[in-house]
């Protein structure tokens, strides 16, 4: 019989040359918290997805923190459990796995009990001897933020900070939110650099990882097009946004005490506004493009209280329909207040008082049970100086650049073409690029990326103290003059909707959700 001829599909241009990315040096990762949600639904299968695609080190340990009991069996079927049910690759591979579950550890812990870290102390340096980790860790504050100065002080009495630590490196990577306002987070701060320099810790914000969050860099920086006209003589505004149609779920009880300025605005929609905004950095080093980051925030005046309702919009939502279901009143939902005060929608409206920005507003907004989810930057571009074509009846529309985030993940262009045929009629139309179709390839899952990426020592993604304590210093005015003021037209939008008619008056030309 003849054997079938099967002609290999051929390999895609665009990821020829491209190495593994595969991490070189050994280590322990210690997650603090492994309990929790994060843990099983993102932290575990992100380690598992980077041992599947060759990544993690061939000397690599994992260690389980927290309170929950667990033997070192129990935990790793949770996490196999976890792999099963939230990995991007579906369940996990029993021959991958089985070299995977022999360096899984765990330790039932208190976070107030010094015993349990000289415990994990131990066990580091056994799996140093046993698995060969070199001594370099990393430990993973998975926990909730008012854990974060107990387990740092318990890290330094354990004798497990970095200067009792000469056999390898040691790094601390800490999850938002970095303190719940400005004088938290430099109460935060204070404790952590008692035991940690800067360069030890890596304060994560997984907006960042996102494939099209880093490629505004590339966007701006490898091509000769954008950056030209990336300022004020061609930018009329930009738009941030970031939508969701979920409610706040099973985190009332959270959300009520942080609302939208809080949980989105301050980090992941700030970051986003840096790399849009920052000027070229002087190379692809981590601090240089910090440094541009942080620049940037040093370039906006926080508004004064009198004038934060000219300059913001806040918003609640009440009863409605999300895609064709009913949703109940964030006032309704498990753990929030009946009458509470929290804002479920914030929206912005800033300037960057330098050469390139002078003028250019960036509106920023963020909110809950909205009509669409999406998150993206769009750049509006000024319009045309002179009227030369169209009919009449036609609508001459501004060229617009959008990075789109998520739900879906690509760069699209909008301008303005001539309509074939013997009339001069103009039509907007747009070009798309979509990451998945483009590249070939799935996206990885941002917790992917930051881990590695903190494995290998690459802070680019990671927030440096002085832009999370300027982003605070932003916000601030906004925070007290909205927590000093009851609004009495909560709730002020529909679940599924725009959002609330403050945001609009502020900005009469946002995007349509």
């Amino acid at each position: 019989m003849a054997i079938a001829h099967v002609t290999p599909a051929p390999a895609n241009p665009l990821r020829a040359g491209i190495d593994s990315g595969r991490i070189a040096d050994p280590c322990n990762v210690v997650f603090f918290g492994a309990s929790g949600d994060l843990f099983k639904r993102m932290l575990m299968p992100a380690i598992y997805n980077l041992r599947l695609d060759d990544i993690l080190p061939t000397n690599f340990g994992l260690i389980g923190f927290a309170r929950t009991p667990f033997s070192d069996d129990s935990f790793r079927e949770y996490c196999k459990q976890s792999v099963d049910e939230f990995s991007r690759s579906g369940p996990a591979k029993e021959s991958l796995w089985s070299d995977l579950v022999a360096r899984i550890g765990y330790i039932t812990a208190d976070f107030d009990d010094t015993s349990h870290f000289k415990q994990l102390k131990a066990l580091l340096e056994s799996n140093d001897q046993e698995i060969g980790t070199a001594g370099n860790r990393i430990f993973y504050l998975a926990t909730p933020p008012s854990v974060f100065p107990k387990i740092v002080a318990q890290i330094k009495r354990a004798g497990l900070d970095p200067r009792n630590n000469p056999a390898g490196w040691t790094r601390v990577i800490v999850e938002k939110p970095f303190g719940t306002d400005l004088d938290s987070a430099r109460a935060l701060q204070a404790e952590v650099e008692k035991v940690f320099d800067e360069s030890h810790v890596y304060r994560i914000d997984h907006y960042l990882g996102k494939e099209p969050v880093q490629d505004i860099m590339a966007l701006r920086f490898a091509n000769g097009i954008f950056e030209p006209i990336w300022n004020r003589n061609y930018v009329e505004s930009v738009q941030i946004t970031a939508a969701e149609t979920l409610g706040v779920e099973q985190r009332g009880g959270y959300y009520d005490n942080a609302g939208a300025l809080r949980d989105m605005i301050q980090n992941h929609v700030m970051n986003l506004f840096a790399l849009v905004a920052m000027e070229p950095p002087a190379s692809s080093d981590a601090d240089a493009i910090r440094n541009e980051k942080f620049k940037v925030f040093s370039a906006i005046e926080p508004p004064q209280p009198e004038g934060v309702f000219q300059m913001s919009a806040r918003g609640q939502y009440g009863a409605g329909s999300v895609e064709g279901e009913p949703a109940a009143a964030y006032r309704s939902e498990t753990d929030v207040a009946p009458d509470s005060n929290t804002e479920t929608f914030a929206a912005l409206r800033l300037q960057v008082n330098n050469w390139r920005w002078a003028g250019v507003p960036f509106y920023l907004r963020s909110g809950k049970r909205l009509a669409r989810k999406v998150s993206e930057v769009a750049i509006t571009f000024n319009q045309i100086p002179h009227r030369l074509f169209g009919e009449k009846s036609d609508t001459i529309e501004q060229n617009v650049l959008v990075i789109k985030i998520q739900p879906e993940e690509g760069i699209s262009m909008r301008f303005n073409a001539k309509v074939p045929g013997p009339k001069n009629h103009i039509r907007s139309v747009t070009m798309d690029f979509n990451y998945g179709t483009g590249f070939g390839v799935q996206s990885a899952p941002a917790y992917e990326r930051l881990i590695g990426d903190a494995m290998r020592g690459d802070a680019t993604l990671f927030t440096r103290w002085d832009a999370v304590q300027r982003a605070w210093e932003i916000v601030m005015p906004v925070l007290d003059v909205w927590l000093s003021i009851r609004d009495r037209n909560f709730p002020n939008y529909p679940a599924g909707s725009q959002g609330p008619e403050s945001a609009a008056a502020m900005n009469p030309k946002w995007r349509p959700l």
